[in-house]
């Protein structure tokens, strides 16, 4: 029986050199530059190259990819495991070239895409020369990809795309967008869509707007789709397959997300813990009193507890290799995170006092996070009853009047094995 909680040493040692490059090499570079996606900016590229570049002679850059594309092709518990790392910083994702939305457009590509495609857009999205946006919320049909409204209709070598779609992370700095819309709206619900490639230039293609999400992002664009014309050869996959191509990407990215928010969590849980042994309260510091140490007891729960249900989670990914083998166990982490990560960042700002609750301090971004959390790759409503209908997949009915651990049933049952028990021994006799 194998039953393991260490990572093997090699391994180890990467992810120790991760943690050091990142708090002393990375991070800084947080509070100077809050947006390192535009890459328009000279000191941006100038700052994020040699990083990079270090990522690569240790070999980690692109962890997700297998290495005919560049990257080490590790697993989802290993991958867990480095995004654990990783979390605490906006930049580390592009130092390490597994940013999101790029890291699962490149999924994408690299399982979908034509050999035209990969070489025109997805070498120079590794080698982390261009931006993506993935595009499929709409204003009206929020995640819920029945009731979009945007469509592709096919006119000779051309798809002409209209339709609105909105909330699409770094629009404003993609080269390309990868882009769900509706092919066939007679179709059954999960066949109508189809995913395009959809050059960021495209004539009609019109960026309305950025939405700010405070402490999140200043970049969450509104893009409108006027007759945009793009060539038949940019359909991703089949056409009709746009639930199939959007698993390969949103499957991986939730436990990302995830071990992500563990970093986060872990992080507000120590600045909780200093705080309470450095605060002077009464006749000693906040970590004296009852009331800390019951907070402070219960984040650590909720925070391991979390983390072993992710890395259980990857563990089984890597067992089934397909993420619909383990619905599951996706949608309950996803449910979980925004609660483990507001409940532990509200915790931490509450023993900051005031200044808990200033943009000085971290906590206020962090609750924000929670809230993006809950809603990002499907609201936490949808993941509940994924994972509830995929619980119950596992019950086989009973007798609806008198369940199955109805006792007087069972005692007659226990009756019947006991006598025959005995009846055997005294023949035995």
């Amino acid at each position: 029986m194998a039953w393991d909680f260490e990572t093997d040493p090699e391994y180890q040692r990467k992810l120790d050199w991760v943690a050091e490059f990142v708090r002393t090499e990375v991070e800084p570079l947080d509070l100077l530059y809050p947006n390192p996606y535009d890459r328009t900016n000279p000191e941006i590229s100038a700052l994020m190259r040699p990083l990079q570049q270090q990522v690569k002679d240790q070999g980690l850059w692109a962890c997700h990819l297998g290495p005919e594309l560049g990257g080490p092709g590790y697993g989802q518990l290993k991958l867990a495991l480095l995004n654990e790392v990783l979390g605490t910083s906006m930049w580390a994702p592009l130092v390490f070239g597994c940013q999101a939305p790029d890291s699962g457009n490149a999924e994408i590509l690299a399982h979908f895409g034509t050999a035209e495609q990969k070489e025109k857009y997805l070498q120079p999205l590794l080698d982390g020369e261009i931006g993506s946006c993935y595009v499929m919320t709409e204003p009206t049909g929020g995640s819920d990809p029945t009731a979009f409204r945007t469509t592709a209709v096919r006119d000779g070598d051309e798809w002409v795309i209209n339709g609105e779609k909105w909330f699409n992370s770094c629009a404003e700095f993609a080269t390309f967008h990868i882009v769900m819309v509706v092919t066939d709206p007679d179709a059954e619900p999960h066949l109508r869509l189809s995913m395009f490639i959809v050059p960021a230039d495209a004539p009609g293609l019109e960026l309305v707007r950025n939405f700010t999400v405070p402490g999140f992002s200043e970049h969450e664009g509104h893009l409108r789709f006027t007759d945009v014309r793009v060539p038949a050869d940019h359909l991703l996959g089949a056409e009709g397959a746009g639930f199939v191509v959007a698993q390969t990407r949103l499957g991986g990215g939730r436990v990302h997300h995830a071990m992500r928010t563990v970093a986060l969590v872990r992080k507000a849980f120590d600045m909780m813990c200093e705080r309470a042994v450095s605060r002077p309260a009464r006749k000693g510091v906040l970590g004296g009193f009852q009331m800390t140490q019951e907070r402070i007891a219960d984040s650590w729960i909720q925070m391991e507890q979390f983390r072993l249900l992710v890395l259980r989670t990857a563990w089984r990914i890597d067992q089934a290799q397909d993420y619909r083998a383990v619905r599951k166990d996706i949608a309950a982490i996803k449910v979980a995170m925004p609660t483990v990560m507001n409940d532990i960042a509200r915790r931490a700002l509450h023993l900051h006092g005031a200044l808990g609750v200033s943009t000085d301090l971290p906590f206020l971004d962090m609750t924000t996070y929670a809230e993006v959390m809950a809603i990002a790759d499907g609201p936490t409503e949808v993941h509940k009853i994924t994972l509830a209908k995929e619980v119950l997949k596992q019950y086989a009915p009973a007798d609806p009047v008198y369940p199955t651990g109805f006792r007087p049933a069972l005692r007659e049952q226990a009756r019947d094995l006991v006598a025959r028990r005995l009846e055997r021994e005294v023949g035995n006799l």
